[in-house]
């Protein structure tokens, strides 16, 4: 696959998948939501991953409020690179 192929590819996954992502927690997601779209099998998992600072997307916190949060553009743009990673990865072998 050409790699301009892959870029336009990915930059239209990660635009499908920001819209679910809108469309369902809105432009901020809450520990539980990252946690269930990240994949962490549990709230302990998602909560050692903050503890060790290895979640993959960044993270803030907001005034008032409790907890950790991220943005769906971020979390769109990890989800698209890990997908077409894996997806080139594949094809060169490896």
């Amino acid at each position: 696959m050409a790699e301009h192929q892959i870029s336009e590819d990915m930059q239209q996954l990660q635009t499908l998948l920001e819209e679910d992502l809108l469309k369902l927690y809105g432009p901020v997601l809450t520990g539980d939501e990252i946690q269930k779209v990240l994949g962490y099998r549990s709230k302990d998992a998602y909560r050692q991953a903050v503890t060790r600072k290895t979640v993959p997307v960044p993270l803030f916190e907001m005034e008032k409020r409790r907890g950790k949060f991220a943005l769906a553009k971020d979390i769109a743009r990890y989800l698209a690179r890990q997908r077409f990673t894996t997806l080139t990865d594949t094809t060169n072998g490896r």
